[in-house]
């Protein structure tokens, strides 16, 4: 056995006990299914794997690229579901994005993807709920309002609306990155940036007689949640004993995704600012960028 066999039986072992449901062949009762043995937590110290230090004068060319991920297309269903949270080592990425917001692991949380103004959680949580009273509701507080304003009656909890953006609801993601030649690698590279779950506006949802209108929830700066989601798995279709980690998944884009906007000296100007109401061109537009960007590595073989 050759050294490249070893090296591969090595790290053929090394993902099965990484990545493989923890616990689910030796439990003798269900609830302890998920939880990992001691051996298995003194073995679990991998990390992401860090990004390479790359100098600006190693970049020959470089370019910020906007991308929408729809969540309708198949190859992105690994970051939809589950949209329910059945088992404690799988969640949808708007759950791990959320659920981490929340507790304070993720904190660097913007309201665009400039990552200028960070955006509160407070700010999110506005976006995520709303409580509304019901027609018949009101005709009750109204029949005696005082003694719904000094608190002395309350309306009945079959008269309150209540209106929750949750994981079934998030449509699409929106990344930004930044696409790279690096001069000294000889290669064109790619790096994530920013990620953001598009969701229904609250308001919207509560209308179900009217359209629903779509709003970038927040922008997370990637490379500050690696940590976070290399410790939360998305389905592997092909070998469910080897999940991927949403940290993988997405800097290997395991994803399809369209151009909608490239920097550019209009002030950033989206694709369909200046392909408008033709659905197909902005397609094709969005295939030419992203062949001009790979025709650039392309050409630096060329003599």
């Amino acid at each position: 056995m050759n050294w490249r066999n070893s090296i591969a039986i090595l790290v053929l072992v090394l993902s099965t006990t990484t990545f493989a449901q923890s616990n689910l062949l030796n439990a003798k009762t269900p609830d302890q299914i998920g939880k990992k043995t001691e051996a298995e937590l003194s073995a679990d110290n991998d990390k992401p794997l860090p990004y390479g230090y790359v100098h600006d004068r190693d970049i020959l060319m470089g370019k910020r690229i906007w991308e929408f991920i729809d969540l309708d297309e198949r190859v992105n269903f690994p970051l939809y579901f589950p949209i329910e949270d059945l088992t404690p080592d799988r969640k949808p990425l708007y759950n791990v994005l959320i659920d981490e917001i929340r507790k304070g692991k993720i904190t660097e949380v913007y309201d665009s993807s400039y990552f200028t103004t960070k955006k509160t959680l407070k700010d999110i949580e506005s976006s995520l709920f709303n409580v509304d009273t019901t027609d018949v509701g009101r005709e009750q507080m109204n029949e005696n309002l005082d003694a719904y304003r000094n608190g002395t009656k309350t309306i009945a909890e079959e008269f309150i609306k209540k209106t929750q953006i949750e994981a079934i609801d998030v449509s699409a993601y929106r990344i930004v990155g930044y696409w790279f030649f690096d001069k000294r690698q000889g290669e064109l590279k790619y790096r994530l940036l920013g990620i953001c779950p598009v969701v229904p506006d609250v308001f919207s949802k509560k209308n179900s007689d009217s359209e629903l209108e779509y709003i970038d929830l927040f922008w997370v700066y990637f490379p500050s949640t690696r940590d976070v989601l290399h410790e939360a798995t998305a389905f592997n279709n092909r070998n469910s004993a080897m999940p991927f980690t949403f940290d993988h998944m997405l800097n290997a884009r395991r994803f399809s995704g369209m151009i909608y906007l490239e920097e550019n000296v209009y002030g950033d100007r989206k694709i369909a600012d200046y392909m408008k109401e033709n659905a197909q061109m902005q397609l094709l537009e969005s295939d030419r960028v992203k062949e001009k960007i790979r025709d650039f590595e392309q050409d630096m073989w060329n003599y």
